[in-house]
């Protein structure tokens, strides 16, 4: 037989520990506890930091005194081609030429018929003298004969276009038609550039402008060589890029660079202030 002093004290530690159960939170069945169901946080990855670029880097480019395209004048049938890849060629020298029969043919009929007008006007002249002829006929047989001589000059002009000589020494570049191809007037023939200094083309920074002046010096790295060379400012452009907030150079090296071509490009550095 139980004590009813003791039946009060089980049911008073009984209510107790209901109590404090009821306190504490007791997740649902499958549900982890918060501790044990958090994700651990992945340790940071360490990057690699890019280096910085250098906004002050500038891009070189050489290019060459004169270039140009030599184009057909003339309809016509190519007789002789004297232009190679990356040959010299001097200056007035022919490169190209045409077949030019029938303008050669046209050159002589306009002579003959010159000379026939010549004859007409120095015949109506005598004739005048001896009051045999009017000078409304000495008048017509004298602008016939400058029809004629005319007519010679346009024979000619069109007889020296069928040669096509180098403006000024240089190497070809590029060749676009072959021998005894027929082309039209106006088809490119070939592309050449003097043969002579090149130029250097570069966009500075327009704060720039209160350090650099035409005959400024610098230093050229070029990649396709791998040296570097001295260079001085020849001109400055007369506007400024408003949106780069650049403007363009021209320059030339201090002595002539034999292994340096039109088309490499390097990095040009200045010694200017920040």
């Amino acid at each position: 037989m139980i004590h009813p002093w003791r039946k009060a004290a089980a049911l008073a530690v009984f209510s107790l520990s209901a109590a404090a159960l009821a306190q504490s939170p007791v997740p649902p069945a499958g549900v982890k506890p918060a501790a044990q169901s958090a994700a651990k946080p992945a340790a940071p990855v360490a990057k690699a930091a890019a280096p910085a670029e250098n906004p002050d880097t500038i891009r070189v480019l050489l290019t060459p005194e004169l270039e140009t395209t030599l184009v057909a004048q003339m309809v016509g049938r190519i007789s002789s081609l004297k232009a190679e890849l990356g040959g010299k060629v001097q200056k007035g020298k022919a490169v190209i030429g045409f077949d030019c029969g029938e303008a050669a043919a046209r050159l002589n009929m306009a002579q003959a018929e010159y000379n026939s007008a010549r004859e007409t006007l120095n015949a109506k002249e005598r004739l005048r003298k001896l009051d045999a002829a009017g000078d409304m006929e000495v008048t017509l047989a004298a602008a016939g004969a400058d029809k004629a001589k005319a007519a010679i000059a346009m024979s000619r002009a069109q007889l020296a276009q069928c040669t096509v000589v180098a403006p000024f020494t240089g190497r070809v570049v590029k060749v676009h038609v072959k021998p005894h191809q027929g082309v039209n007037v106006g088809a490119p023939l070939l592309e050449m550039i003097s043969d002579g200094p090149l130029k250097l083309r570069l966009n500075i920074p327009s704060r720039w402008l209160r350090q650099v002046s035409v005959g400024t010096p610098f230093e050229v790295d070029i990649n396709e060589t791998g040296r570097t060379y001295q260079a001085k400012v020849t001109l400055i452009n007369a506007r400024v890029d408003a949106v780069a907030q650049t403007i363009e150079l021209e320059a030339r090296m201090d002595k002539a660079e034999p292994e340096l071509l039109a088309g490499m490009s390097g990095i040009a550095r200045f010694k200017v202030a920040p």
